[in-house]
């Protein structure tokens, strides 16, 4: 039923061969592949990671990345690239719709049925005036997916975590309130979410409603867990920072109830990749730790599985 993967992300010191090795031999179903520029100079978290150049996808390509998938059993649950199309900066937000269109199309040409992505957001605006900067920026980027006939995964991550992202975050996706509005905007089925609960989580709201509220538009899930510190709430308040009161963790070790995560998946008749995200700093230290938090997360999701 449901396919069990991981982020790619998390082994960004590693070409796509081992990407691929690494899933077969430790028993995943698929892998979503990071595309971003390979010359890009983003330096952000888990950002700036090419495990697929689109930029260089020509036939050899394509058909060497689908055999090597294909013999070691393993697919991409989607391609994944995460910038901020509503960037201020207009050259800036012209290149991430440009490569945003491309990996589209590459998700085409490799038999991957979802782009997973940001909408993004200028952090000095208010919702309303993002709202507009959306219906303009992302019409061209829906009319390729549907050229394509290809899904778009937006990830309701809000990030705003640090001082250069405030006041208000670069991704404009976070609550069901705004879904809403985008998903009236551009009515396309394609148009989906790449639901993540953590984000609900940390925001104090119900991680489990959308997933019988947004059943039809649930093209991607990530499995990340968070940890809200409560004392730390208490001292701070919730317009802090918020990485001054919460902590991304494996899947298990915060406070996203899994059971019942996966009871509403299965409720729904969800039937596509559940891919498990790591960004926990506890686990960053060296290959080994990266390792570890991989498998960890595997058994202990295995068991909502089978």
């Amino acid at each position: 039923m449901l396919k069990l993967g991981f982020v790619s992300a998390i082994l960004a010191d590693f070409g796509f061969e081992h990407v691929v090795d690494f899933a077969h031999n430790h028993h995943f179903q698929c892998v979503e592949m990071m595309c971003w520029p390979s010359n890009n100079g983003d330096t952000r978290r888990y950002a700036g990671v090419t495990h697929i150049d689109v930029d260089n996808l020509d036939a050899r390509h394509i058909d060497y990345i689908k055999k090597y998938l294909s013999d070691k059993k393993i697919f991409i649950s989607g391609l994944g690239y995460y910038p901020n199309p509503l960037d201020p900066d207009t050259e800036k937000s012209e290149f991430y719709v440009e490569h945003i269109k491309k990996v589209i199309r590459a998700c085409n040409s490799l038999g991957v049925p979802v782009m997973n992505t940001f909408i993004g957001r200028n952090p000095s605006k208010n919702i309303e005036e993002n709202l507009e900067l959306f219906k303009k920026i992302w019409e061209p980027i829906i009319k390729t997916a549907e050229q394509e006939g290809i899904k778009i995964g937006i990830e309701n991550c809000p990030m705003w975590f640090s001082n250069d992202e405030w006041p208000s975050g670069k991704n404009l996706a976070t609550t069901p309130a705004i879904w809403d509005r985008m998903f009236e905007t551009f009515k396309t089925p394609l148009f989906g979410l790449n639901y993540d609960p953590s984000h609900l989580v940390w925001q104090m709201m119900d991680h489990i409603k959308p997933i019988y509220q947004y059943k039809d538009r649930l093209h991607h899930i990530h499995l990340k867990d968070v940890k809200v510190y409560k004392d730390k709430l208490d001292r701070v308040g919730i317009m802090a920072n918020p990485l001054e009161y919460h902590s991304p963790k494996l899947p298990g070790l915060g406070d996203v109830n899994w059971r019942a995560f996966f009871a509403a998946l299965t409720d729904v008749r969800y039937r596509g990749p559940v891919v498990i995200e790591v960004e926990d700093k506890a686990y960053e230290g060296s290959i080994d730790d990266v390792t570890t938090a991989i498998l960890t997360s595997r058994n202990y999701l295995k068991q909502f599985l089978g």
